[in-house]
């Protein structure tokens, strides 16, 4: 957690912590997944200097898993794979669709 962060926020890392934990995921990536959901809360309410444009026009990140606990995993979403080809200099991403994409990232 970053410095200065409230209460409430520790309270909140530590609770998705366990819960990440419980559901059988290794302690290092427990502390990611709690790590980003509380950064992401954090951005969406103006608690942090700086904020991606996912973390604020996504859907909040409790409302995204009650939406889709039971759907399983559908892997990064197509911003989140733009940005990346983006980064990678991959041509022609623009026109691309998700599936296009992943493809072209090797996902």
């Amino acid at each position: 957690m970053p410095r200065g962060s409230s209460p409430k926020r520790e309270r909140q890392y530590e609770h998705i912590k366990d819960s990440a934990l419980e559901r059988g995921e290794s302690p290092k990536r427990a502390e990611e997944i709690a790590a980003r959901t509380v950064n992401k809360e954090r951005a969406r309410h103006g608690e942090s200097k700086t904020a991606s444009r996912s973390s604020l026009k996504d859907i909040s990140s409790s409302r995204r898993g009650g939406l889709r606990s039971h759907s399983g995993s559908q892997g990064p979403t197509k911003e989140q794979l733009y940005n990346e080809a983006r980064q990678r200099n991959i041509h022609g991403r623009s026109k691309m669709n998700k599936k296009q994409l992943a493809d072209a990232l090797g996902h």
